[in-house]
């Protein structure tokens, strides 16, 4: 039978599989060593600490525009999500005004917040500052 098992294998009609036999550890070895191999040396650059975003803390904006071209400044500010106080003392009702939507809408769409705080100061906020507290004054208003 071992000539008609040969013959079979030459003529490509052999029925038998060959099964390779490996463990389960000389498995996890070969993944180990064939995944390591492919690891940046550098990762540990990658990963930034949780902590170190705390030190670095929330930077408050402050803003007196004088034109009403200022508010695009403003809103960029916002958009790199950096509350921002607005004193409008400088510019006239109208400039102000239209400012102040201006930056309404763009809190708006930055899930934020905007907040009258006194006569001509507003605070905008993005989404991720919130605001407690209201100013009795501006309530009265």
């Amino acid at each position: 039978m071992g000539v008609m098992n040969k013959l079979m294998g030459f003529l490509g009609l052999d029925n038998e599989e060959y099964i390779e036999e490996t463990t389960v550890e000389e498995e996890r070895d070969e993944y180990d060593s064939h995944h390591k191999k492919q690891q940046p040396v550098s990762r540990a650059n990658n990963v930034v600490p949780f902590q170190a975003r705390e030190k670095e803390g929330i930077r408050l904006i402050l803003c007196e525009p004088r034109h009403y071209s200022d508010a695009q400044d403003i809103a960029d500010n916002l958009r790199h999500r950096r509350p921002v106080v607005v004193n409008l003392h400088r510019v006239e009702k109208d400039q102000a005004k239209r400012i102040i939507d201006f930056l309404s809408g763009t809190v708006y769409a930055l899930n934020g917040d905007i907040q009258k705080v006194g006569d001509t100061i507003f605070v905008c906020t993005p989404d991720h500052v919130d605001i407690q507290g209201t100013i009795s004054s501006v309530m009265e208003e």
